[in-house]
Parts: structure tokens; sequence; C-alpha cells
């Protein structure tokens, strides 16, 4: 399947990804082509082992592939580049630095003068709630906080791409369902073009403009669902009779698409 958009940021062009372990290859990734358009906010949900992380690693520059490529910006994506930045469920954080010093990480990197470093690590921490814990280490703070911290750090350094792979994923369901709304918040003032991998069928309608449901072994595009709720997305829309109807579209792709029951049996 192939999606074409005029204005991609993001292009996989006939994707293909292959690993040997212990002597043998297998395909994670065969054919995968897709479109993502600048400022859209894209989720890729599948079962498992369907290549979703693999996908978005090929995105980040941090493999490279067996066959087809990724474009960014009508440039190949030939290795990590500072207009992308990445989010993992693992948050990533230095222990020894506090909250202020690690949003501040990559501003110094790029050797940004120490006033304008103090003004844009200001903006981020109060645009994910953060300003009374700037000076907290992070084994001071929630899963859901470090998170938070984790996303301004990206923001800070101005990047045109956040890939994030299930960043979400170890957090209990009410601090999820928090960072999904205060995720959507922080994107709708200061939006970017976003690719989000997640497992969670409910986090990828509530969050996403368009659904890429994939398929496994080999891992490829099996089905897109537009996703048709305005944004701001709300709490009260999670039980809208809208939501629902997706949601069970988006599962049905998900979990009833050929293989994947008689794989858990």
């Amino acid at each position: 399947m192939t999606t074409s958009t005029q204005n991609a940021m993001i292009r996989f062009e006939n994707l293909r990804q292959e690993f040997t372990l212990t002597g043998t290859t297998f395909t994670a990734l065969d054919g995968v082509s897709l479109d993502i358009a600048d400022g859209e906010f894209v989720t890729v949900v599948g079962p498992s082992g369907c290549g979703k992380s693999t996908m978005l690693n090929a995105a980040a520059g941090l493999l490279d592939p067996t066959g087809g490529r990724v474009m960014v910006d009508d440039r190949e994506v030939d290795g990590p580049s500072p207009r992308t930045g990445v989010i993992f469920q693992q948050y990533a954080l230095f222990p020894w630095l506090t909250v202020r010093k690690n949003v501040e990480f990559g501003l110094e990197l790029k050797k940004i003068p120490a006033k304008e470093r103090r003004k844009i690590v200001d903006h981020y921490l109060e645009l994910v709630g953060l300003t009374r814990f700037a000076e907290a280490l992070p084994k001071e703070l929630s899963g859901g906080m470090k998170q938070r911290c984790a996303i301004a750090r990206a923001y800070a350094v101005n990047p045109e791409i956040l890939l994030m792979d299930e960043p979400f994923g170890a957090l209990d369901a009410l601090t999820r369902v928090h960072m999904q709304e205060q995720l959507l918040e922080t994107w709708t003032k200061e939006r970017r073009t976003v690719m989000f991998v997640t497992h969670d069928v409910d986090e990828s309608v509530f969050l996403a403009s368009r659904v890429i449901v994939m398929a496994a072994r080999p891992g490829r595009i099996y089905k897109e669902i537009k996703i048709d709720l305005p944004y701001p997305r709300t709490e009260e829309m999670r039980l809208s009779d809208g939501f629902a109807r997706l949601r069970a579209q988006v599962w049905e792709a998900v979990y009833h698409q050929p293989g994947v029951a008689e794989a858990h049996q």
C-alpha cells in the first residue's frame, strides 16, 4: 500500500529491513511505502512483530535499510539528525542532572548562549507543566513527569519531527490518559510532524489524524484509517459514538487481520 502526499515531511519508499539472528535471516519490513505530511500526527499500531519500532528507527537514522529508503523533507536519511527528536519508552534522562539541566542538554551541545538557553528551557518547562520541578532530579519524579521532561527536552532543540516509540507504555492507565492529553496540548501549541508508535488501540485513535495499521511476518502496511475527529481532543470525546466507531475499525484491522488470531492461540 502506498500513500502519496505532495508536502510529505517523512517518506518511506518501498522500505525493506532484514535482520540475521543466530544464522537465520528474517524480514522485519517488506515493501513499506508511506508519506507523513508536514505537521501531521500519525500513529502506527499493529500486532507484535509487525515492525513498528523498526520503521521508526529507520526514520530516525538508527539503522540502515536493507532495501528502499526513508526521506525527510526530500533528503535521504543517512543517520541521526538534529531535525529529528526521538522519545522512547525508557525515560533516557541523565539521572545526575536536574530537570532543567536535562532539558538544557541539547542546547548546550548546540552552543546556545546561556541567557537564551534559560529562556528556551523556561518556556518548555512551562509548556509541559514542570516549572515547579526545574531543580528536581529524575529520581524525584513520577513516570509521567519523567516523560514530560523528555518531551520538553525533545522540543527544546526545535526539531521538525518527533518520533515516539511507545513513550507512555510503562505508565499506569490514568497517568497514560493524562499524558496523551498533555502531549496533544503541547502539539497543538507548537505543531511538529509526529510519528507515534503504540500497541494501544484507544491511544492510537485519540492522538492521531491518521492511524496506520501494520501486518506482521513480514511487516507491512495493512490498512490506513483517517480519524475524522476534530482537535482539540477532549476526555468527553473518548465516550462519543464517533470515537467508538473509529476504535472498532482500528481494533478490527489490528486483531482480525489474517493470521493474527491463529498466532495467539
